[in-house]
């Protein structure tokens, strides 16, 4: 069985050896969106975003180019490139078995937290008490993670007596991660110095899950679509997690854009979570505090260092830039914000301004993407419609921000392609200047 393992593996992992290459910055396709018009969508047909199921590759999606050695004289280019990719792979594969390793490790352990489901406007619809049981086993490349989440079940309505009162814990087991999955599947972005990753899900049934359990509990009937609850699509386009750590204490949000299958966002939900045993009270998101714009943290001039890396598990180092960010909101509600960004060798600077309104919680910017701002010092971006997107051959990205403090921030961005297949993530630590 150990062998059949390990043949599997390395038939899912053979194509992997050469990642793709990226000749752009990560400013420019970060925050390059300046984008035609939006016209009335196209047909999306033509592409699936995502697959929709676990066990079966997206079979829209086309290989992706690989990186190409220098030109060899052509009487000995093939094989002086075998004899390179074969010095090449022990390294690849120690880096990609520790990056796991190291994956599995900062997931470890028993996570006590919140779930907190939010409509696109950034409104506070439910919030959920969870648990989070993760383990290991296996060595090697067999390292897997383990993961059980349990979810306070909500209380019948039709409870009378203390005992009906009894605290009830749902289970759901997350499926396993492993080096087959991790690149195949999730397409892991992974920063293991800065405790940040993100990744993607091709189901919507652990959120579905959550909510049916801990809004529902024993009233729900299972019909599609509850009253006064808003459940993901069945089969969304794209489910995307973003992982920041606290940059403190052992803390983390897990962040999720949820796309219907049209391309539009449908629903934003958050994990704040806190490792250790016994009970710990994360930091709530909807303490109110009214009369404080949400905005009002992000303003001002932010300084950092931003690292793109491929997705996967091999995903190595692409750019590395130092960014400026200054974001400025005036009196009828115009938001103006500005990217400055230098590559680290220093040879190439990019502007890119943005220009929007908000309305309320929603900043909505020219050339169709949006900002939802959420309590507790954070917000989510994505575009207003990626069918807009597909239909026009273009790349999109979808953006986490955390403000832990008044004066330090991080952000993850995924980076897809046309076909909805994430290229890339980059990490931004920033200050306020």
């Amino acid at each position: 069985m150990r062998n059949e393992a390990l043949l599997i593996l390395l038939d899912g992992l053979r194509h992997l050896q050469n990642p793709p290459t990226f000749a752009f910055m990560a400013s420019t396709f970060c925050y390059s969106l300046s984008l035609p018009p939006i016209s009335n969508p196209r047909s999306l047909n033509k592409v699936q975003l995502l697959p929709t199921n676990l066990h079966t590759p997206n079979p829209f999606s086309r290989p992706m180019s690989t990186i190409r050695s220098p030109l060899i004289r052509a009487s000995n280019s093939s094989s002086s490139t075998s004899v390179q990719d074969e010095a090449r792979k022990p390294s690849e594969e120690a880096m990609s078995i520790d990056n796991l390793r190291r994956f599995v490790n900062l997931n470890v352990g028993n996570w006590q937290g919140s779930f907190f489901q939010f409509d696109t406007v950034g409104n506070l619809l439910h919030k959920v008490n969870t648990k989070l049981a993760a383990s290991s086993y296996g060595e090697g490349e067999l390292i897997s993670l383990i993961q059980t989440l349990y979810i306070k079940q909500a209380p019948s309505s039709s409870s009378f007596s203390e005992l009906d009162d009894e605290v009830e814990w749902a289970e759901y087991k997350i499926k396993e991660t492993n080096m087959f999955t991790v690149d195949k599947y999730q397409q892991i972005g992974f920063f293991p110095n800065e405790k940040a990753f993100s990744l993607r899900y091709q189901t919507a049934g652990m959120l579905e899950t959550v909510l049916r359990q801990g809004v529902l509990g024993d009233d729900d009937t299972g019909e599609e679509s509850p009253k006064n609850l808003k459940l993901p699509s069945r089969r969304p386009a794209i489910v995307c997690e973003s992982c920041l750590h606290s940059l403190e204490k052992d803390m983390r949000v897990r962040a999720f854009h949820i796309m219907d299958p049209k391309g539009i966002i449908e629903m934003i939900v958050i994990f704040l979570e806190e490792r250790g045993d016994g009970a710990v009270l994360p930091p709530a998101l909807d303490n109110n505090v009214e009369n404080t714009d949400r905005i009002v943290p992000f303003l001002g001039t932010w300084k950092g260092h931003s690292v793109t890396k491929r997705s996967g598990v091999y995903g190595s180092t692409t750019a590395e830039a130092d960014t400026v960010a200054t974001l400025e909101m005036d009196d009828k509600g115009q938001v103006i914000q500005g990217i400055t960004s230098t590559s680290a060798a220093g040879d190439a600077t990019t502007n890119v301004p943005w220009t929007g309104i908000k309305s309320d919680n929603l900043i909505t910017f020219n050339g169709g993407y949006q900002m939802t701002l959420l309590p507790g010092g954070m917000y989510m971006g994505c575009p207003c419609d990626v069918g807009n997107n597909v239909a026009e051959s273009l790349s999109f990205h979808l953006e986490f921000c955390w403000l832990e403090g008044p004066a330090k921030r991080q952000r993850l961005i995924r980076t897809y392609d046309v076909e909805g297949q994430a290229v890339s993530t980059t990490y931004f630590y920033e200050t306020r200047m």
